[in-house]
């Protein structure tokens, strides 16, 4: 009975760990919660997280002293001769300590320190643009999840509506009402219509490859069907004027190479201060026997006598300012376009839908409405059911089209701005 008792608990646990299992949710149902999945799991976000932790700790020994050396010299072994040699300190003619710390010019340290700040600060921000980046890519592929998974709904909503079309025309065939050349049509647009499901759901899997890659997640992990998109920001909060100024104030892109210059300004800084002479101080005490009976004071200072490469580095930090800055104005203008061209196609993309909803899907409708009870009749032919079919399908498909170009669009605005709308 014991064995018995022992599978039935095991059958059981494992059935109620398989149902817990099956009731858990799929991921993927909303934006959000893929975005907060991806900020904790994102391979390329972390990657720049370390970073960020590593320039960071570069800030403190930046601006630290170097270590300082100590060095022992035995002179005189034989002590003249007079014995043999030895390497007792105490035994030796006399043993010299040396305590010695190398000493940058007045400021060096400083400068040191303050590139390692703006530096770190940089790749900080970029760190921020890196999750922007990536933001935008999951809200961009979501948003193809929607439509690709309504689009695939619609198509077989269609095809179950072709079918029943399909079997009308059979019996009206039958009656004498059709022609045979109408059965094929409908078998071809059923065909079509298969294709296409096979097109789509192609297109869907490869959509869900590329959001388990951001997601860090096994590559044919199931996601969950997208169920709704994103709340449109209003169009007021859409004004270019506005939204501009907020890329130049929040963009993480920008706050990262404004930093970049001012640590090219510190370097340009450090660089100049070449031209002065570091120095390095020591202190020697002198043993004789068991005693000291001496002690020195050292002053080493290294003569910036070749000029020529120290001119060769100044011009080179020269250089790299104006690229610096440089690269701060071309990112500027390519944002500030991007910017514009993302408005006018949310604006296109909203006005679009707009159209389609409240003009041209009721028409559609009402047109296919029309025609099928025209054909039922035999007041219209098979071609016009077609073509009316065929247009309700093409202004849902557009909805669908400009409901996921505004997504794309947003997405792309909320990159650029920095931050979600």
């Amino acid at each position: 009975m014991k064995p018995l008792k022992h599978f039935l608990f095991v059958a059981v646990t494992g059935f109620l760990c398989l149902t817990a299992q099956a009731q858990e949710p799929l991921l993927g149902d909303d934006v959000e919660s893929l975005l907060a999945f991806a900020r904790e799991r994102n391979s390329e976000f972390a990657i720049a997280r370390y970073d960020a932790e590593a320039a960071t700790e570069r800030i403190v020994p930046a601006g630290i002293l170097p270590d300082p050396k100590f060095r022992t010299e035995l002179r005189d072994l034989t002590r003249m001769g007079e014995k043999n040699p030895t390497l007792a300190p105490n035994q030796v003619g006399s043993t010299r300590y040396l305590l010695t710390q190398d000493v940058p010019w007045f400021g060096k340290r400083q400068l040191k320190r303050e590139v390692a700040e703006f530096t770190a600060e940089s790749t900080r921000k970029k760190t921020l643009g890196v999750w922007n980046e990536i933001a935008a890519k999951i809200k961009t592929i979501y948003a193809k999840l929607y439509y690709l998974y309504h689009n695939e709904r619609l198509t077989q909503e269609n095809l179950d509506l072709m079918i029943w079309l399909g079997k009308i025309t059979q019996v009206r065939y039958v009656n004498g009402l059709a022609s045979q050349q109408d059965i094929i049509r409908a078998q071809i647009e059923q065909t079509g219509m298969r294709n296409e499901l096979l097109t789509l759901e192609a297109e869907r899997r490869q959509a869900e490859i590329r959001m388990n890659a951001l997601l860090a997640r096994p590559a044919t992990a199931s996601l969950a069907k997208p169920e709704k998109l994103r709340t449109l920001p209003l169009a007021a909060k859409l004004d270019f004027t506005t939204l501009e100024d907020r890329v130049r104030s929040h963009n993480p892109l920008l706050s990262s190479d404004e930093f970049r210059i001012k640590a090219a300004e510190k370097e340009r800084e450090l660089t100049y201060k070449n031209r002065y002479p570091d120095f390095t101080l020591g202190i020697s005490p002198i043993q004789y026997q068991n005693a000291i009976k001496e002690w020195e004071l050292m002053i080493e200072v290294n003569i910036p006598l070749r000029q020529s490469p120290r001119r060769a580095q100044e011009r080179e930090s020269e250089a790299l300012l104006s690229a610096t800055r440089s690269r701060l104005e071309s990112t500027m203008n390519q944002l500030i376009a991007d910017l514009a061209e993302n408005l006018a196609g949310i604006d296109a993309a909203r006005k679009t839908e707009i159209l389609i909803t409240d003009s041209l899907l009721p028409q559609s409708e009402l047109t296919f409405q029309a025609a099928l009870a025209g054909y039922e009749t035999g007041k219209v032919n098979f071609s016009t059911l077609l073509d009316a079919q065929r247009q309700i399908r093409q202004a849902k498909q557009n909805q669908f089209k400009a409901q996921t170009e505004e997504q794309v669009r947003l997405a792309e605005i909320e990159r650029i701005v920095g931050e979600d709308l």
